[in-house]
């Protein structure tokens, strides 16, 4: 029995479930004389007749050795295929990429990030096509792995779900919990002289202590979560840490109920609705969760064919306070919030509230309230409050929009109070440039750092600045500069920060027209982002833009660049764009 503050019903696994045809894709390529040489090829590696006549089940997962936070997930892989077994099935494991926004930050590498995602989700997509796999269970970890997982998975929509490889520990430097966010915000501090050498070596050997993804309230977790409240990951699945025994047992079950969802015929299109979407949207907005959702939620809604868009966000996050106290806005970490009491116990007070709807069915087969119904809190804890106790009246997430963003762009609210500001645009064709100026001091308050030409299509690839964000907060300027872009924030960025700005510069969209010295006016109390130009001088300077040659011509990035729509869609390549551009030429 999982020890984990875990609400997901246990299954008799000695009771007959059979109304289905469990081998509905696998008997294509496995059964009948003229599969002996699939066959043969499969006892090579070790599968016997037993084996194959059973349900053939997928363990993707993105272990490499780049990164803490999917490092431990072929040590999970294997506990998920001991529950398979044990169920009744035949699993078989598939390896894909994946990249480190941490590692990779403020280099040309952070460019791949979220163009991984897609080639993550395309590698599950065509190994479970190819190899027919009857169910999938997709083990995640890192930013991009776990909307990628759930993508690849709604595109086959086979009985599955994803399982979350946890958190990372916090480190302690000082007596006091960090996380990554601590040392991007160290870089900062000692470039302007506030953190000596020692202190700084000490941070940076500190706060990484093990395996899992980043510990704040950042993608990661952010995404982990919104995926239990979705109803693509079971609840409480995501809550036990990395490194925590529970987290194997929670693997385990997982092979035992991946059997179970075959047996019902249960698929991601049998459950996957409007509802479902508001309530993970609800859920990053009431810890304060990473911008990053934004994009993710709309690309999966994009391949569940759920009608959502970019304003939808705003309005949810506008109806629901903020009840856990996470990092980068507050003072927790995901591993306190498991202490807490976890994802159900949020849930719990959400559906309670009135918050989340508790009919929405998850891929137990269970609804959200059904789930949530057992959670335990810790005593004493104060993680995730009571709703009386709102940290803040409403969540985390707002849309701007006005003659700089015409679609939108999104801005984190969470952790801090200041809602407006005007000044002065200190303008970056790139995210070095702007590093550059913040390392050399010469952003000052009341400064509006533009950094442009780093969307989907610019960048390509739409890089996080967590550098610039971070160095900016570690010199002490977080509360009086304001910053926008066309690229994205790093789940544990802090500040008026707006990012996604939308259409981007690459485009052609008005950030494209903006120069030094120009009044930017961030308003958020009226969801406005605009410049004080008239429309005749925005149209006037547009006049004279031509697009830029794209970075790339050749390969996996200039392929990105050619296919990706807009950051208000999600992000998502979209083979539409190619069609159109070959009938134009």
């Amino acid at each position: 029995m999982l020890s984990c503050p875990s609400t997901v019903k246990r299954i008799d696994w000695g009771r007959a479930m059979e109304t289905t045809d469990t081998r509905h894709k696998s008997r294509a390529i496995l059964e009948g004389r003229d599969r002996a040489g699939a066959r043969a090829m499969l006892k090579a590696i070790g599968f016997g007749d037993e084996d194959l006549e059973k349900p053939i089940v997928g363990v993707a997962h993105t272990w490499i050795e780049t990164m803490p936070c999917n490092f431990n997930q072929r040590r999970l892989a294997e506990r998920v295929k001991e529950g398979i077994r044990e169920a009744g099935g035949t699993p078989m494991e598939l390896n894909t990429i994946s990249i480190s926004d941490g590692v990779t930050m403020g280099t040309e590498g952070m460019k791949t990030s979220l163009i991984s995602r897609e080639v993550i989700a395309d590698s599950i997509e065509l190994v479970g096509r190819g190899h027919m796999f009857d169910a999938i269970v997709c083990l995640v970890g890192c930013d991009k792995t776990i909307p990628a997982g759930a993508m690849a998975l709604l595109r086959l929509d086979v009985p599955g779900f994803v399982v979350y490889g946890g958190s990372i520990a916090p480190g302690r430097f000082h007596e006091r919990d960090v996380t990554i966010q601590d040392v991007y915000e160290a870089i900062g501090a000692y470039a302007v002289g506030k953190m000596d050498d020692r202190d700084f070596k000490e941070m940076e050997d500190n706060a990484c202590p093990g395996a899992g993804a980043c510990g704040g309230q950042y993608t990661a977790n952010t995404m982990a979560l919104a995926l239990t409240f979705l109803g693509l990951s079971p609840m409480g699945y995501a809550d036990p840490p990395a490194n925590d025994p529970r987290k194997d047992e929670t693997c385990v079950e997982a092979g035992k109920l991946v059997m179970d969802l075959l047996n019902r015929g249960l698929k991601p299109s049998d459950i996957l609705t409007r509802e479902s979407f508001e309530n993970a949207i609800a859920t990053v907005a009431a810890t304060g969760g990473s911008t990053n959702a934004v994009l993710h939620l709309l690309a999966l809604a994009r391949e569940a064919g759920v009608p959502l868009d970019i304003d939808d966000f705003d309005r949810v996050s506008g109806r629901t306070p903020i009840i856990a106290d996470l990092k980068p806005g507050g003072r927790y970490v995901a591993v306190d919030m498991d202490r807490a009491g976890g994802s159900p116990l949020l849930g719990k007070r959400m559906v309670e509230a009135g918050l989340l709807d508790g009919a929405s069915r998850t891929m137990t087969g269970r609804t959200i309230q059904e789930e949530v119904e057992g959670a335990q809190e810790a005593p004493g804890q104060d993680v995730i409050v009571p709703l009386q106790n709102a940290l803040r009246a409403s969540g985390g997430l707002v849309i701007l929009k006005g003659n700089l963003a015409p679609e939108g762009c999104v801005v984190k609210v969470a952790g801090y109070t200041r809602l407006e500001h005007s000044g002065p645009a200190r303008v970056f064709d790139s995210e070095e440039q702007a590093m550059e100026a913040v390392q050399a001091g010469r952003i000052v308050a009341g400064d509006v750092v533009v950094i442009r030409y780093e969307g989907p299509k610019g960048g390509p690839g739409m890089r996080e600045m967590l550098g610039v964000t971070a160095a900016l907060v570690g010199q002490g300027l977080g509360e009086s500069v304001a910053l926008l872009t066309d690229g994205r924030f790093s789940g544990a960025t802090r500040g008026l920060m707006a990012g996604h700005v939308a259409p981007e510069a690459a485009h052609g969209g008005p950030i494209a027209a903006l120069r030094d010295g120009d009044t930017v006016t961030f308003d958020v109390e009226n969801r406005t982002l605009d410049v004080d130009l008239a429309p005749e001088e925005i149209e006037s300077r547009m006049s004279g833009w031509t697009e830029p040659e794209p970075r790339y011509a050749t390969g996996v990035m200039a392929k990105y660049a050619a296919l990706v729509s807009s950051a208000s869609e999600g992000a998502v390549t979209d083979a539409r764009l190619g069609w159109e551009a070959n009938r134009r030429s």
